[in-house]
């Protein structure tokens, strides 16, 4: 009976060790290779790709280039055509001589350099089309990254809990039949614990397949267009739910790291300079500028527009059969803007306060790239902290514990309770530092995004 007895604690302490080895690994294999493995850079490279809004974008910056060439064009000339002062006793076009066949034609002159200066504001509002789209770019590699790093971490954490429940499910087994047999100090108390921990890990379980439909759902949205085609070896080996991610989280390339990372916290003044030339920021100042042109446009109101015309009257002979002379008139018009004050004056204050908004909106976009920087630098500087914290003390502090808890209990001198919970505690250490990692990339992703156009502003 001694025998059997040490012979079913060997199988407790086998099942407890196994499952102690396995909190060692921090990332796991994914569960399935059977689909082609989307990373991180090429997520983003196939969203970008396939982003309508980005084709849009071109369609309306060549729109805009095909005014301005239309706007520097005088208007068409006007032509008329009819009969002038014909009799209506008789309708006899020779009995009258006053009657007449005109033609004539005429041509508007817009006033001042409106056309000139139309042609230019248009052409600077088509300059800030492809900063738009830069921004954008940027934008969509900010958002689809960020996605693919969460489902990154619901994918690995998956992993985690299920390779430790595969090991609690053994050892649920191994602890029955020691009971069964009445053998070592197993109780039914621990039986119970063990199905309780496993019931915990099938409920987070299912918590995070909730989080990977989600996830997983927002990512396929940008890749769904890109799949439908042909003509990539990639669109015929990944589906749209279960993506594969593979095991590696991305190591990001931090700009202007030596910023972030300084001892000091730069002053406003100190920090415009990386973000004046952002590329949303560039195109708002080609929209001031375009506005600035409209200023200039709507003083083109104070000077008169001019019209000329010309016309040509054929008439015909006299009723006792001589000859008619034809007639020709040429003419010019022009307006006489005398009263300004609630025209012209109000049209140039309007486009004035016009630029004055966009300048606004300029500003706001500054302030807020600031926050977005100083929020970001200091949840990165605590991250790291915490990183540091959970490897290089907690992680081991649970390590040992977990190591000295089974020791205890396979010496009789401990209980199994702690055994369990000190494998669950090196489970969620692991599963937290995944979190942390997962956190850091997305931090550096905003903060890339923020400096945009930075080195050319520091140049």
């Amino acid at each position: 009976m001694i025998k059997s007895k040490n012979h079913s604690k060997e199988w407790v302490m086998v099942g407890l060790g196994l499952l102690t080895m396995s909190s060692l690994t921090v990332f796991a294999e994914p569960s399935s290779q059977k689909t082609e493995i989307l990373s991180f850079e090429q997520a983003i490279s196939v969203a970008q790709k396939n982003d309508p809004w980005l084709k849009g974008n071109r369609h309306q910056q060549s729109a805009i280039e095909s005014l301005s060439i239309a706007a520097d064009t005088l208007p068409d000339p006007k032509v008329s055509v009819g009969l002038v002062n014909m009799p209506t006793d008789s309708f006899n076009f020779n009995q009258e001589g006053m009657t007449q066949f005109k033609v004539g034609i005429s041509q508007v002159i817009p006033r001042g350099d409106t056309l000139e200066l139309t042609s230019r504001q248009l052409k600077i509002k088509s300059q800030g089309y492809p900063f738009q789209r830069e921004n954008r770019e940027a934008q969509v590699a900010l958002t689809v990254g960020q996605l693919w790093l969460d489902a990154y971490r619901v994918q690995q954490s998956v992993a985690l809990i299920e390779k430790d429940r595969s090991l609690f499910l053994q050892l649920v087994d191994i602890t029955e039949a020691s009971y069964s047999a009445a053998l070592g100090r197993t109780r039914q108390t621990d039986i119970v614990r063990a199905q309780l921990e496993l019931t915990n890990l099938d409920a987070r379980l299912d918590v995070l397949a909730q989080e990977k439909n989600k996830f997983e759902g927002q990512l396929s949205q940008w890749l769904s267009d890109y799949l439908s085609g042909l003509d990539d070896p990639l669109s015929t080996n990944l589906a749209l739910h279960d993506i594969n991610l593979g095991k590696q989280i991305p190591q990001m390339d931090l700009q202007q790291s030596e910023l972030v990372y300084a001892d000091k916290w730069h002053k406003p003044e100190q920090l415009i300079s990386y973000f004046t030339q952002h590329p949303a920021v560039v195109a708002l100042d080609k929209r001031i500028e375009a506005t600035k042109t409209g200023i200039a446009l709507a003083k083109q109101k104070y000077k008169p527009e001019w019209g000329v015309n010309a016309g040509f009257g054929s008439r015909g002979d006299d009723p006792t059969g001589n000859s008619r002379a034809d007639l020709m008139s040429v003419g010019v018009t022009f307006d006489l803007p005398f009263f300004t004050q609630n025209k012209q004056d109000q049209d140039v204050k309007s486009a004035i306060s016009q630029t004055e908004s966009i300048k606004t909106e300029k500003l706001l976009l500054l302030r807020q790239l600031l926050s977005n920087y100083s929020t970001a630098k200091g949840r990165l500087l605590r991250l790291n902290d915490q990183q540091r914290l959970y490897r290089e003390k907690l992680l081991p502090q649970m390590y040992e514990q977990a190591e000295a808890s089974l020791t205890a209990y396979t010496n009789d001198d401990g209980d199994f309770a702690e055994v369990v919970r000190a494998h669950i505690e090196v489970l969620n250490a692991e599963i937290r530092i995944l979190t942390l990692d997962v956190a850091q990339q997305k931090i550096l992703l905003e903060l890339n995004y923020l400096f945009i156009g930075a080195n050319k502003a520091t140049r």
